[in-house]
This record gives C-alpha cells, sequence and structure tokens, in this order.
C-alpha cells in the first residue's frame, strides 16, 4: 500500500463554501479528516494528543448544524476545521504551553480569537504543538515535506497541521518570527496582522510589546475569508491601486539570508509578471535592531514569567531559562528605550515609504529552506525588523530551495492596512509555484 502524502493542505475558501450551502456535510469532512489523521499525525505530531477527538468533533459539529440549520443564515466558517497554538486558553482543554511547568499555574479564560472563530463556525480539533513558552525549545512536530527536517517554530505544531491537511486554518503567534517563518517552511501562507489588530487576550502571554495573533491557511483567498469574520472592522480595498510599487530592503539585513540566488528568480517572476521593483538600502543597523527586539523580549518574559519562574525554575528547558536570565538583567531604562525603538522604527519604515512611493517591501520569509533535524526551529532574523516595528506581514509559498524544500516570500504592508496587503498577496500568489 502506498503511504498517503504528507504534504496534502486543504483550501478553508473552497470547503466552507461546499459545507455552507449543503454540497457538503461536517460530518463528512470529518470522516474524512480521521483518515487524514490516523495516517498522517502519528508521522507529524501537529496536535496534542486528546482521546476520543472524534466522538468529540463530531459531537461539536452536530451542535453547529443544529444551530445553523439555514444554509442561507450559516455563519462564514461554518464547519471549518480549526487547530489552535497550545498556548491559548479554550474551554474545556488544558493549556500546557509545551511546557512541564504545571498547567494549573496559567490557566485561564478563553482567548478571544478563539471565542471569535467558534462563533464564526469554525470546528476544534485540537491544541496543536507549540515550543515551550512559545520560544526556542521545540516539540516533536516534524515537516511535512520531509519529516527529517524541523516545521519551524514557534508554532511548529500550527503550520505542521495546514499543510498536512489536519485543518483548514489555525492560530499562532509571532514574537520574533513564529508565523512567517514556519509557514515559509511548511509551504504556506501565514499571516501576522498590524500589532494589536487581534487581541491577545486569553493566552499565555511571552512580550505584551511584541506579540502578534496569527494563521496559517493553504491559500490566500482562505485567509481573506478567516481575518474579514474575525478581525474588528475589516475593509473593503476597491480604491487600492491593483498593482503595488515593491521595495527590497538591501544591505546586512538582506544579507542574512543565504538564499538570495532563490530571492533574485523570485523577484524575476515578479518582474516578468508586470511588478515594478525597487532596490532601497535600509536596516544598517540591523545588529542594533536585533538586540533591541531580544532585550525587550527577554525583559518581558522575565517579568510576565517572574512567580512561575521562581516556583519552577528547574522545570524549564535550558533555552527558555536563559532567555528568563538575560531578561532579568536587561534596566527598566533599556526596556523602555527598546519599546520605544520600535515605534521609531515603524515611523521611519513609513516615512521611506512615503518618500519613495513604495506600498510593500519584498524580502525571504527565512534565510533559507527548513534546516535539518528538529532540534531547533531555525532562525527569525528575516523576520525580526517587522515584527519590532509591529507591521502587517504575509508569507506566501514561493517555489523550492534545497532538498525541494519549500520557500517563502515575505511582504511587508503599512501599520493598519492589512486589507490592502492581503488582497495584494491574493494577486502576487500566483506568480510563483511549490
Amino acid at each position: 500500500m502506498t503511504a498517503a502524502p504528507l504534504f496534502q493542505p486543504i483550501s478553508l475558501a473552497s470547503d466552507v463554501q461546499a459545507l455552507r450551502t449543503d454540497d457538503r456535510s461536517p460530518s463528512a469532512l470529518i470522516d474524512d479528516l480521521e483518515a487524514r489523521f490516523e495516517a498522517i499525525e502519528p508521522v507529524i505530531s501537529a496536535y496534542l494528543p486528546e482521546a476520543a477527538r472524534f466522538d468529540r468533533l463530531r459531537r461539536d459539529a452536530k451542535v453547529l448544524e443544529e444551530l445553523h440549520p439555514d444554509a442561507d443564515a450559516r455563519p462564514p466558517l461554518f464547519g471549518a476545521l480549526l487547530g489552535v497554538k497550545d498556548i491559548f486558553h479554550v474551554d474545556s482543554f488544558a493549556t500546557r504551553a509545551g511546557t512541564q511547568v504545571p498547567p494549573e499555574a496559567f490557566a485561564g479564560d478563553e482567548a478571544d480569537i478563539v471565542s471569535r472563530l467558534k462563533r464564526a463556525g469554525a470546528l476544534i480539533v485540537g491544541k496543536t504543538v507549540t515550543t515551550e513558552f512559545a520560544y526556542f525549545e521545540p516539540g516533536p512536530t516534524r515537516n511535512p515535506h520531509n519529516p527529517s527536517h524541523t516545521p519551524g517554530g514557534s508554532s511548529s505544531g500550527s503550520a505542521a497541521a495546514v499543510a498536512s491537511g489536519l485543518a483548514h486554518v489555525t492560530i499562532g503567534t509571532q514574537t520574533i518570527g513564529s508565523v512567517i517563518r514556519p509557514a515559509a517552511y511548511c509551504g504556506l501562507v501565514g499571516y501576522k496582522p498590524s500589532f494589536n489588530r487581534v487581541a491577545t487576550t486569553g493566552l499565555v502571554v511571552f512580550s505584551p510589546a511584541a506579540d502578534h495573533v496569527g494563521f496559517f491557511t493553504a491559500d490566500v483567498a482562505s485567509m481573506q475569508a478567516v481575518a474579514s469574520a474575525v478581525i474588528d472592522n475589516w475593509q473593503p480595498t476597491n480604491d487600492r491601486p491593483a498593482r503595488p510599487t515593491l521595495a527590497l530592503p538591501l544591505g546586512r539585513y538582506l544579507e542574512q539570508s543565504s538564499a538570495l540566488d532563490a530571492l533574485e528568480a523570485q523577484l524575476e517572476q515578479l518582474t516578468r509578471a508586470g511588478y515594478s521593483i525597487e532596490r532601497i538600502p535600509i536596516f544598517d543597523n540591523i545588529e542594533s535592531i536585533n538586540n533591541c527586539h531580544q532585550d525587550m523580549i527577554a525583559a518581558e518574559l522575565a517579568q510576565q514569567h517572574r512567580r512561575w519562574f521562581a516556583k519552577y525554575e528547574r522545570l524549564y528547558r535550558p533555552r527558555t531559562a536563559a532567555l528568563i536570565r538575560q531578561g532579568q538583567t536587561v534596566s527598566d531604562q533599556r526596556l523602555q528605550a527598546a519599546r520605544e525603538g520600535g515605534l521609531a522604527l515603524r515611523r521611519r519604515l513609513h516615512r521611506i515609504m512615503d518618500e519613495e512611493g513604495i506600498d510593500l517591501w519584498i524580502c525571504p520569509s527565512a534565510p533559507d529552506v527548513a534546516p535539518r533535524g528538529i532540534e531547533a526551529t531555525g532562525s527569525p532574523l528575516m523576520n525580526l525588523p517587522w515584527t519590532h516595528a509591529g507591521l502587517p506581514v504575509v508569507s506566501l509559498p514561493a517555489g523550492r530551495g534545497m532538498l525541494s524544500l519549500p520557500l517563502g516570500l515575505q511582504l511587508v504592508g503599512r501599520f493598519g492596512e492589512d486589507e490592502s496587503l492581503l488582497m495584494w498577496a491574493k494577486d502576487m500568489a500566483p506568480c510563483f509555484k511549490i
């Protein structure tokens, strides 16, 4: 018998349309999911174990169908399969946050974004694997393109679940690069909204000044469906130019990537499709930006974990404990300067965009393809300055690199203009094949 392919993402946009019009039932969808789950999950380990998962899912689906018998009045994500990164609180699920620290220590009310997705009609498949407290200590999850390679992190299970067809949409978080990088490694669309565009209430906080809630889907149309369903004040984009002006950030930042030949091939594909690409030197002080962000998240992690770390220090894994100890040495003045530095960087980037007529920045989503092994989750440095500035970012699948592993292209928009970013991303996505 031939083994099922591990990479087989499913489109929320097409499946939910069928579910909302009775062309397909949630029960049939769950039957298909169970078959994929039995074949794929033992290899990929995207989810935390759950006894009688599919009995629960079928009960949830029956309740959903009974609540919405009228196809014309069904919610926008009716029947969508949802995975939730295990740092978010979800009613009736424990929150373990990838750690041996007892989950009772950080229990809380259900996360706002989880409640919104449920109200929009999503069915929770389960909790997805996260690195410890969303930092660098990995879990068991593997990359569906090649299980010998990392899926990225910290939203490891969330990315792998969508890539392997075990969810339509998953929730992740990004404090440095934890949505965009795993999306690239797993050949998905990843979206990190503008800072605070999605509330972070109801999760185990890492860094209040840097934490972003984000999402993974198979395609941009699905991401638009999710964003428009759960983000407040989502606006139409009819007044935006059809084709944005793009800019590549030259200099020391870009030199952190080791896949620049692949990047040039991606740029050539965009040029052939009629896009204009400027090349603008910025981030000449990228080391300072990197250090500033590291100071900020370390100090805030130390603050968030002060009581837990004092009681459970022996249960923390080495890299998490090291970052907390680093954060304990960051002065209040350095922390405040780091926070202000992110806002100053945002203003500087906007000013350059205004002066140069730029709509989107484009750059690699990760330094290269997913590294071999699952003991580490890869470098987030290509994502760091955009996270530090709080700008909205989308990663598009953009071809393949070494060992036929996926590459991603990162699109970065203006703060608060997420709608335009996703609209343009949908138009640009067909330029690339994976």
